[in-house]
């Protein structure tokens, strides 16, 4: 069975983000994570491209709607292929196929009876392109989220009957695991208990929009539209746009990746339309925290945006992906400290496991003429080297199915502080130079290169780039995440201990990770 996962269809009012970034680059782990493992991954993201949002920011910059979406979703896929991410599609929503496919989404909504007219009296806020509940009387009321004036308006809208799947939602949310973490569920199911209401599917006098079939004047609301972009996504470029072809190429969505500000759209709305459509509903949706930077909200009235391209260009893939992976709990805020950045990748991935590889390496080519040193005992599942990679394995194993990639990292890690002790503690350096010990050095170097590959393998999910480099230095071969992998789960036993050969030759080392030198502010 196919393994979905999905980022959010990012609008595109604006260029990328560092949060639509972070989304994406754990995604990327997740997706690699999967492959690896043997699965088949359907890896979808895309941009989401209708509402008056960016219906106004185009006639504000003298564009069409059309322009304005063809130039920053480019943006996005390049953006993603200088982060070398390993996504299968990239759907947006102007997409002819995905008109047709919401158009027939839609049919079998009406169908059901869930589809009904209205009036849509209230506070609306176009930057959320979603009403709010602010009380109608509410002098110059603004959103909370963008600190905006709101808008009121009064319009006939279509509806689609949410409130008829109260009991359905309640249900799904209870179930262990939908929500994910679990502290976000406690905020949908105060949501549903308040009563499901039914919401407007529909706007008119809005032309920057899919048009509603058999309903002149009203276009699709921009969440009832972007929604089925995941399921668009599906279609390989042969396909004709067909509902059940989509489907049948890779639904249900196995997760959703999401940051919280949406989860309700996700948990609520969207397992109603599904349901309203006799559709199979996602396995589940997770919602990540937002971040902050030296303790501050980023924001351009304040010029502390960090730009993820311009943080890839000076710092590197493999520097991002491990601060914003290791050290923020995905599922919670978290803050860009670029102290603490600097600090962790400096210690963690150039002196921890960067100066482990190299240094072992270099001794063990010195003393046994640039090979993998000949070793038994140390090949043994007893040495504690090898226990400590099992128990590395096992929790990296399991903290990524959980998308707990802190917890992974951190395994990771503690198995490169493990090898560099064991190294420090029999000095191999001291040791050579007694008579009748190259037989226990030889063990002992073999022991160290044994966990930095299997180091180098752990790590491949998180930082691929630093794991292909590790692995080269090891005489390796480097394992194939990518999108066009074949899963066939060889990964998984290349993690076996004792995997090295003995005899093999090792390439001449030199260093797989630079130091972080950031004189200036990022």
């Amino acid at each position: 069975m196919t393994y979905t996962l999905t980022t959010p269809l990012y609008y595109v009012n604006d260029k990328p983000h560092l949060g639509s970034a972070y989304t994406t680059l754990a995604c990327d782990a997740l997706a690699r994570f999967q492959r690896l493992k043997g699965e088949p991954v359907l890896f979808i993201t895309g941009c989401d491209e209708h509402g008056q949002k960016i219906q106004r920011t185009a006639e504000a910059a003298g564009l069409s709607p059309q322009a304005h979406c063809d130039g920053v979703s480019a943006q996005y896929r390049e953006l993603w292929e200088r982060w070398q991410i390993s996504n299968n599609r990239l759907i947006r929503t102007t997409d002819p196929r995905h008109c047709q496919i919401v158009e027939q989404f839609f049919a079998r909504v009406e169908a059901s009876g869930d589809i009904v007219e209205g009036r849509q009296q209230g506070w609306y806020c176009v930057a959320c392109e979603e009403f709010k509940d602010d009380p109608h009387e509410a002098q110059d009321p603004e959103c909370s989220t963008h600190r905006r004036p709101l808008e009121w308006r009064d319009e006939l809208n279509l509806f689609f009957r949410l409130s008829r799947y109260q009991e359905q939602i309640e249900a799904l949310i209870a179930q262990p695991g939908f929500i994910q973490p679990a502290s976000r569920r406690n905020e949908v199911e105060n949501f549903v208990k308040q009563g499901l209401r039914d919401f407007s599917i529909s706007r008119v006098n809005l032309p920057w929009g899919i048009p509603v079939p058999g309903h002149e004047g009203h276009t699709f609301y921009v969440w009832f539209d972007a929604l089925l972009g995941y399921i668009t996504a599906l279609l390989e470029a042969s396909d004709a746009p067909d509902l059940d072809t989509a489907l049948s190429r890779g639904w249900p969505a196995s997760v959703h990746v999401i940051g919280k500000d949406i989860l309700r759209f996700h948990a609520v709305y969207w397992p109603a339309m599904l349901l309203s459509a006799g559709l199979p509903l996602p396995a589940k949706v997770f919602g990540h925290g937002f971040l902050t930077r030296e303790g501050q909200k980023m924001g351009k009235s304040l010029g502390n945006v960090l730009d993820p391209g311009e943080l890839l260009e000076r710092c590197g893939r493999d520097a991002v992906r491990w601060y914003l992976l290791r050290d923020i709990p995905f599922g919670d805020d978290g803050d860009f400290q670029q102290q603490r950045f600097t600090d962790l990748v400096n210690n963690d991935l150039a002196n921890t496991i960067g100066n482990l590889l190299n240094r072992t390496s270099s001794m063990a080519r010195r003393w046994f003429d640039e090979c993998v040193p000949p070793a038994t005992a140390a090949r043994e599942l007893a040495h504690p080297l090898a226990q400590a990679a099992q128990t590395a394995r096992s929790t990296v194993l399991s903290a990524l199915d959980q998308l707990d990639f802190r917890s992974a990292a951190e395994a990771t890690l503690q198995l490169a502080i493990a090898a560099n002790g064991f190294l420090n503690e029999q000095a191999p350096w001291s040791r050579m130079k007694q008579e009748g010990t190259r037989e226990q050095v030889a063990e002992d170097l073999y022991a160290v290169l044994e966990a930095a590959r299997i180091t180098a393998l752990l790590m491949a999910p998180l930082l691929p780039d630093l794991s292909g480099r590790m692995l080269v230095q090891l005489g390796q071969t480097v394992p194939n995440s990518g999108a066009e992998a074949v899963a066939d789960g060889a990964w998984l036993s290349q993690l076996a201990w004792g995997g090295l050969c003995c005899g093999a030759s090792l390439p001449e080392p030199s260093p797989v990770m630079a130091r972080l030198e950031l004189d200036d502010p990022l």
